[in-house]
């Protein structure tokens, strides 16, 4: 979800503690995307916007390029981008990185990548259809657009702090999954495979759980609780190879997301993905 982190994502680059549901959501991510990877032959992939989710901008396809596939991405924000580069020589990892203004133009010859995905960032283009249009021309196999599950609990509570005064750059209009199947569509894509996902035990309340109690409940928490929340919990730990149990703990938790009905994932899943291929 995106209106916390327009407002705090440097903090990630300086405390990096993702907490428990950015880095249940990295996970079961990353498990979506090695299968689509596996099935379409993707050996390169570029990710535009790459600024969205809850965390560490800029690692959303990490997990891909330890396996092998080439990475590319986009950023409007020239210092994030930098940051994001940080990140990636830190993982010791190949990284193909470009500053982009507003997303109308992607800069690379037609069928250039397998894959483009775009995470939780639509409403950063400041033109749905010529960003879709371009990233249909770029891509060659398949596209990966994920979107706030906008009948979920956790995006309905966000959004109440959400003005066009307030934030003018971000554009909720532009996470419509009809008008984005509708305009892929036109350019030669057609949707095979969608679905909610990111449905943990909680909610998506887009900050911590500690800090939800204190700041939105006002429950003053123990000192105990405290201590144990400042523990940091980051992905970038196991992709720098010093936390190998990482995703497995975090796997322990999809409980909910393989067995709840359909109904109840419409309210509490945080995000929904859509897979297009070329019109055979």
């Amino acid at each position: 979800m995106a209106i916390p982190i327009i407002n705090n994502w440097q903090s990630y680059f300086e405390h990096r503690d993702e907490g428990r549901g950015s880095s249940y959501e990295r996970v079961i991510l990353n498990d979506i995307l090695m299968e689509i990877v596996q099935r379409y032959g993707v050996r390169t992939a570029l990710e535009s916007p790459a600024f969205g989710f809850t965390g560490l901008s800029g690692i959303n396809l990490m997990y891909l390029a330890k396996e092998g596939v080439r990475v590319s991405l986009e950023d409007h924000d020239e210092t994030r981008l930098l940051m994001i580069q940080d990140l990636w020589q830190e993982a010791e990892l190949p990284l193909q990185s470009a500053f982009n203004p507003d997303y109308k133009r992607l800069d690379y010859p037609d069928a250039a990548f397998d894959m483009g995905f775009c995470f939780s960032a639509l409403w950063f283009c400041e033109d749905l259809a010529s960003y879709l249009q371009e990233l249909a021309r770029v891509s060659r196999r398949c596209i990966f657009i994920s979107v706030p599950n906008r009948m979920g609990l956790g995006y309905k509570s966000q959004l109440k702090d959400y003005t066009p005064e307030k934030y003018p750059f971000l554009r909720p209009a532009h996470i419509d999954p009809a008008s984005v199947i509708s305009i892929l569509k036109r350019e030669g894509w057609q949707l095979v495979q969608s679905s909610l996902f990111d449905c943990p035990p909680w909610p998506d309340i887009g900050m911590s759980k500690e800090d939800f109690l204190r700041q939105k409940l006002g429950i003053k928490l123990p000192q105990k609780a405290s201590t144990e929340a400042a523990i940091p919990l980051c992905i970038m730990d196991y992709y720098l190879d010093k936390d190998p149990g990482f995703a497995e703990r975090m796997r322990r938790l999809s409980f909910v997301e393989k067995n709840a009905p359909e109904a109840f994932k419409c309210i509490w899943a945080h995000h929904y993905y859509m897979l297009f291929t070329p019109q055979s």
